[in-house]
């Protein structure tokens, strides 16, 4: 379970993000939604509750994450409301116990996304989360699915189409949030 005040359902992490990236938006504060995945929708990431052990990797087929910090030039902080190692946790430390195989066909991309255009932009029905049968896979969030316009999470998860934000790798994304 994610920490109190957080709007949270287990694996609905990019409705969790959204509601965060609301709710973190200030003055003066940078704040991005990150998503991870690629080519072959399997990335391992390690510290997850998900896990099977603590220290096993969890194999999603794409995550999200909240990236902040505020406008003083400050260290950028993780809020991932499914990792065991707290909130909000330094980049820098989520990166080196989140993401430990930069390389192979389990290593991350991530699609980066500035709060307010995830917010204004994101949109899901909920489909990904049924069966064939139309039942739910995961049970889902009791707030009513987010967006009004066509669903994107699929565009947002396909790492080399155009949508939101852009495109990074793991490196790149190091560079750019100081890990």
């Amino acid at each position: 379970m994610a920490e109190p005040g957080y709007r949270y359902a287990a694996f609905y992490c990019e409705e969790n993000v959204w509601h965060l990236c609301r709710d973190r938006a200030a003055p003066g504060r940078e704040v991005y939604a990150v998503l991870v995945s690629n080519a072959t929708r399997a990335c391992a990431l390690w510290a997850q509750r998900a896990a099977p052990s603590p220290d096993a990797p969890v194999f999603w087929d794409y995550h999200v994450f909240l990236a902040d910090r505020d406008g003083t030039g400050a260290p950028w902080r993780v809020w991932d409301l499914d990792t065991t190692l707290g909130l909000p946790v330094p980049f820098a430390d989520y990166a080196a116990a989140t993401f430990r195989l930069p390389r192979g066909p389990y290593a991350p991309r991530f699609r980066v996304i500035a709060a307010g255009d995830y917010v204004a932009g994101f949109a899901s029905d909920r489909a990904h989360m049924r069966g064939p049968d139309g039942a739910w896979l995961q049970q889902p969030p009791p707030w009513p699915a987010i967006g009004a316009g066509a669903p994107n999470l699929a565009a947002l998860i396909d790492l080399a189409a155009p949508s939101l934000g852009e495109v990074l790798s793991l490196a790149a994304l190091r560079r750019r949030f100081g890990g």
